[in-house]
């Protein structure tokens, strides 16, 4: 069985009440079930939250709703804590979480994601973002040397972990948390690469006027979160 799990907490700091912020009318949080439901690859479908709102919200798009104790939803708890405590309440084979504040992410993406999750060979999957351009860490090289120039395109590409969709297998992450492992990067970890826009996060109020100007290009048609064939 695999789930899809969306988490919204109420008291983010960055940008208030992020997860209730409109793109075309709609809350962000809306967004990411009417996808995951299009998306037809989940058994089930769960806002997580601490927030009474969010259940009324996942009542109205006919999805499940997950309470977690208001102390897992502070600026102090981690995302680790509150994934495994809504895993020991659910049963699944795998959880996906797919996050409300990636508005981009199309049903293709979510799709593309959970099909590259059921290949067998991973126990956490990660989305990524490929940067194929000179990178560099605390002033040191990561993918380009200082001691020549090298055309973009023939760089390695960086991986940044946009964290728009993740995937976990449920028995390997629990069991890294009973071990006091690090859960979120447990077993076999593999990458899946989503485009640009994709991987483009809501944490600010400029993230988010950026998403709302090509949320209608991407998805012209109102009743699909199909990506556009013209794309950008």
């Amino acid at each position: 069985m695999n789930i899809a799990m969306i988490p919204a907490r109420m008291g983010s700091q960055r940008l208030v009440r992020k997860n209730l912020r409109r793109i075309r009318n709609e809350p962000l949080i809306t967004h990411a079930i009417r996808k995951c439901k299009e998306a037809g690859c989940f058994d089930e479908i769960w806002v997580n939250s601490e927030h009474k709102q969010f259940g009324e919200i996942a009542k109205e798009e006919g999805v499940s709703f997950h309470q977690r104790p208001a102390e897992l939803a502070n600026s102090v708890a981690t995302s680790e804590q509150y994934v495994a405590e809504f895993l020991h309440a659910r049963e699944c084979d795998a959880v996906f979480q797919v996050h409300s504040i990636a508005p981009l992410l199309s049903i293709e993406d979510i799709a593309g994601f959970v099909d590259r999750m059921k290949r067998g060979d991973v126990d956490c999957l990660l989305s990524v973002e490929n940067i194929q351009i000179e990178c560099a860490l605390n002033g040191e090289a990561l993918n380009f040397s200082f001691s020549s120039k090298t055309n973009s395109q023939d760089l390695d590409p960086v991986q940044r972990i946009c964290w728009s969709i993740t995937g976990w297998d449920r028995s390997r992450y629990l069991d890294a948390r009973l071990k006091g492992q690090c859960a979120t990067y447990c077993g076999r970890v593999g990458f899946h690469s989503l485009n640009a826009l994709a991987s483009h996060v809501v944490k600010t109020e400029e993230d988010l006027n950026i998403a709302a100007a090509l949320f209608p290009l991407l998805f012209p048609d109102t009743d699909s979160y199909a990506r556009s064939g013209g794309g950008l």
